[in-house]
């Protein structure tokens, strides 16, 4: 069994539980997340649901919670909610004296994907042919004609 030489390794905290829970490790970031837990479980509970899936509990700095918000309208809507959610969250023993709110809009990156082109059924592409056919110059037939083009060339 090989034994630490006294004053060659430096000390080491005890746990992983001691370095997490004590100032001078990783504590006051322990003790902020284990805060913005607590204030998202709350504000959770405060909101509609569909206010509560448009927005987030962000930060909290200085006796003031942070709310992110997807878009305009929802932060509209929290920015004239926010006196009764510093009550709220007060009431809760929170010692929150405001709420600020951001819009902070999440990534849609992949939803503004080029849509994918797929070709008509056989049987839709003969139906369409006729309807067109059978109907006068308009508009209506050269986007039917323009859709069955296009159907063509994706298959």
């Amino acid at each position: 069994m090989i034994r630490p030489v006294p004053g060659k390794f430096p000390s080491f905290p005890d746990s992983l539980d001691h370095f997490l829970s004590h100032s001078e490790g990783a504590g006051s970031l322990m003790a902020h997340a284990k805060l913005l837990q607590k204030l998202a479980r709350i504000y959770g509970q405060m909101l509609p649901d569909h206010l509560g899936a448009a927005s987030r509990v962000a930060n909290f700095k200085s006796g003031t919670v942070v709310i992110h918000a997807d878009n305009g309208a929802v932060a509209v809507k929290l920015r004239q909610m926010a006196p009764s959610l510093t009550r709220e969250f007060s009431s809760r023993g929170i010692e929150c004296t405001g709420v600020t709110v951001k819009v902070q809009a999440l990534d849609i990156s992949h939803q503004s994907r080029t849509p994918v082109g797929r070709a008509l059924p056989a049987g839709a592409c003969q139906n369409l042919g006729q309807l067109a056919e059978g109907m006068p110059a308009s508009p209506l037939r050269d986007a039917i004609e323009q859709l069955l083009e296009r159907s063509l060339r994706e298959e």
